[in-house]
């Protein structure tokens, strides 16, 4: 929740900064580094996500035809 919680707050000031009366060199600047920001943090999120996704444990398919004690497998 709190990665939804900064790209909120990341979203809501790109969105009131063209309102706040900075000087049109600042507000373009502010608003460069904003978009920066915001591009660096959803590839950080998505980086995540990705190796999330890869570190899933993998089941057998088949396992019901392996042996489940080596005790049942012994002949005698």
């Amino acid at each position: 929740m709190r990665k939804a919680y900064i790209l909120l707050i990341i979203g809501i000031w790109l969105a009131i900064l063209p309102q706040l009366g900075f000087y049109y060199s600042w507000k373009d600047s502010l608003t460069t580094v904003s978009g920066l920001v915001l591009i660096f943090i959803s590839f950080i999120f998505y980086k995540e996500s990705k190796t999330k996704e890869t570190e899933k444990e993998i089941f057998e398919n088949f396992s019901e035809n392996q042996p489940f004690n080596e005790e049942k497998t012994e002949t005698k």
